[in-house]
């Protein structure tokens, strides 16, 4: 399979993976809602950044070893579940705020905080290691060079972070945003109680 062909395939398969509802697409909107456009831009950076564990494991091969190994799985699967229950918690419980209080949650909430929260989200993803299986199936190979395999790696990030942004942009518009500002921390709630469903789910679901 050629490079071109090779992207076109990823780039079908990761961008719906990457519209798919999901821990990702949760955590995105409530950072964007709640604390503005910069705090979710750098949660996506730091979904992008998650990505890369899951890329460079699968480059290694290591996928495979972790995705027929019932252990490895078995410990992803809850380190990621529990995860997602404590996001969830901490949006469930969130209080309604002053409008100084909010200014000093997000002063409290640096950039570096907003990038790792993004950061642990994709990179405790337990359906990953199976998902990325699934991918570079169908379009790597033994003589497979590896500048095209740093090309794939590199464009699956794009796709990753082109989709977050808009999904950050969209729901930063004014038309949007004033829909949302007036709930506060019923987002937060909202958010939280998708967040533990979705961790209960990690954790329940068999990933095989």
């Amino acid at each position: 399979m050629d490079l071109i062909q090779g992207l076109m395939i990823i780039t079908t398969i990761h961008f719906l993976a990457a519209a798919a509802p999901g821990p990702d697409f949760v955590l995105v909107s409530q950072q964007t809602l709640t604390h503005g456009k910069k705090t979710g831009l750098l949660c996506s950076i730091g979904i992008t950044l998650g990505l890369s564990i899951h890329l460079i494991y699968s480059a290694l091969g290591l996928a495979a070893v972790i995705a027929n190994s019932s252990s490895a799985l078995w410990a992803i699967k809850i380190i990621g579940g529990c995860y997602l229950l404590y996001l969830g918690y901490k949006g469930i419980t969130s209080k309604k705020s002053s409008h100084e209080a909010v200014q000093i949650v997000s002063v409290k909430n640096s950039p570096l905080k907003s990038i790792g929260i993004g950061f642990l989200c994709n990179a405790l993803n337990p359906k990953a290691p199976i998902y990325f299986v699934s991918l570079f199936t169908l379009v790597l190979s033994p003589d497979l060079p590896l500048s095209h395999l740093l090309i794939y790696g590199v464009w699956i990030m794009a796709i990753q972070f082109i989709w977050f942004s808009s999904v950050v942009f969209l729901l930063s518009r004014p038309a949007v945003n004033k829909k949302f500002q007036d709930m506060g921390h019923w987002v937060d709630r909202v958010t939280g109680v998708a967040m533990v469903a979705l961790g209960l789910k990690v954790i329940t679901t068999k990933l095989n």
